[in-house]
């Protein structure tokens, strides 16, 4: 698993593919809090979305990389309250 102090505020995120899921807001609670400028793409603007931590596979150069593809990451962002879009 990563190191949580490896991600850093408004790092990119982006899928496997290298499609661009979201732009780190800050980690909190064990999940990528991902910043409300990102969402309005996936049809829920205006409140965060989180991608869990083990969903990352590596952080280099500020990226942060996923495991999974672009389309199924942001599909598998949680809301607040960890309940999936």
């Amino acid at each position: 698993m990563i190191n949580a102090s490896e991600i850093k505020e408004h790092a990119e995120v982006v899928g496997a593919d290298g499609v661009h899921v979201g732009t780190v807001d800050r980690v909190e609670g064990g999940r990528i809090k991902l910043t409300k400028a990102d969402n309005g793409k996936a049809g829920h603007q205006g409140h965060h979305h989180f991608i869990p931590l083990d969903m990352v596979s590596d952080v280099d150069s500020g990226r942060v990389r996923l495991s999974k593809n672009g389309k199924d990451a942001i599909d598998m962002a949680q809301e607040e309250n960890g309940r999936m879009n």
